[in-house]
């Protein structure tokens, strides 16, 4: 039986290499920001943006050779924070088929993995639906 997808205030869909600009940066800024804000979001990544949770990413980016010392959490490390400080108001799925094209298999544990069908029941269940990426 398929999940029922909930209904959120917006649907941020992220597409596309997440490290090609600061989009990837500015997309999870303005999911905290929302949600901090009382919203409820929902995030859907596609194409390489579905490598953003995998657990391989471990807690931490490569240390930074101009700031040796400072430690910069990873975007896995980022979306596990804020799922976990918004369970009830973050959710947060991956292109199934983007997904397995990638090798990307493990994810974070609330990561929902659904398939390119699916994607109209999320536009479905938001109030507005921003894209960030490139198609």
């Amino acid at each position: 039986m398929a999940r029922k997808i909930p209904h959120t205030d917006v649907l941020i869909t992220l597409m596309g290499a997440p490290h090609a600009s600061d989009r990837t940066t500015s997309a999870l800024r303005l999911t905290q920001s929302l949600l901090e804000r009382g919203a409820s979001v929902q995030v859907w990544t596609c194409g390489y943006a579905t490598l953003l949770t995998q657990r391989a990413l471990g807690p931490d980016k490569p240390r930074n050779l101009a700031d040796w010392e400072r430690a910069y959490p990873s975007t896995a490390t980022l979306a596990e924070e804020l799922l976990t400080a918004f369970p009830d108001r973050l959710y947060w799925y991956g292109c199934r088929f983007c997904s397995d094209d990638r090798g990307a298999f493990d994810h974070l544990p609330q990561v929902v993995l659904r398939p390119p069908a699916g994607y109209g029941a999320n536009v479905a269940a938001a109030d507005k639906t921003l894209l960030v990426g490139v198609i």
